[in-house]
Order: C-alpha cells, then sequence, then structure tokens
C-alpha cells in the first residue's frame, strides 16, 4: 500500500517562506512525475509545479520566480519551497505522485491527503 504522507503547511504572514515536504513509501517500485496542486475555497484544483524523474520542472505562470519544486529519489521525497507568499496563495496545497509498485504494477497517480497553506495581509 502507498502512502504519501505530507508536511510543512501552516500559517504565515505576506513575503513570507514555507517549505512542504512529501514523502512517499509503500513497495513502490519506481516513480516517474512528482508534483504539487492546490484547491482553495469555492476553486478547482490547479497545478502548482511538477518534476520528473529527471528533474524537469513546470510551474504555473502565479508562482513562477517565487516558488521550487525539487526531489530526493533516494528518499522519495518531493519538496516545495515557497517565497513571497501572497494571500492568494492559501489554499490545501495536495502532493501527486505517479508510481508503480511491486505488488499493484501501475504507474498510477496517488495524492496526499492535503496540507492547509495560509497566507495572511
Amino acid at each position: 500500500q502507498v502512502q504519501l504522507v505530507e508536511s510543512g503547511g501552516g500559517l504565515v504572514q505576506a513575503g513570507g517562506s514555507l517549505r512542504l515536504s512529501c514523502a512517499a513509501s509503500g513497495n513502490i517500485f519506481t516513480i516517474n512525475a512528482m508534483g504539487w496542486y492546490r484547491q482553495a475555497p469555492g476553486k478547482q484544483r490547479e497545478l502548482v509545479a511538477t518534476i520528473t524523474s529527471g528533474g524537469r520542472t513546470n510551474y504555473a505562470d502565479s508562482v513562477k520566480g517565487r516558488f521550487t519544486i525539487s526531489r530526493d529519489n533516494a528518499k522519495n521525497t518531493v519538496y516545495l519551497q515557497m517565497t513571497s507568499l501572497k494571500p492568494e496563495d492559501t489554499a490545501v496545497y495536495y502532493c501527486n505522485c505517479n508510481l508503480a509498485t511491486y505488488l499493484l504494477g501501475g504507474p498510477k497517480d496517488y495524492w496526499g491527503q492535503g496540507t492547509q497553506v495560509t497566507v495572511s495581509s
């Protein structure tokens, strides 16, 4: 069984920084893309950033230059460093991993439980 455990959310003032982490565990064979998505109240879930197994990154226009995604393949962990945070960044942030397991095969998408990020003005 695969688990994605997120950490690092919280309350921060505008202009501040936070670092999110997401660790994948279970009988994982390989992890392809990893990413972060967010969902604000009353809005649809949207892509924030993704990173391929080779390190290629992709960002939403709204976070380019402020957020940095990275991964540690040895730890099956993806990070999101968020700087210059704005109130409009307030949302629940979800980790996503496209991975294959020894038992269930794949690859398929797995999601974390979400972590709240609140930016006060």
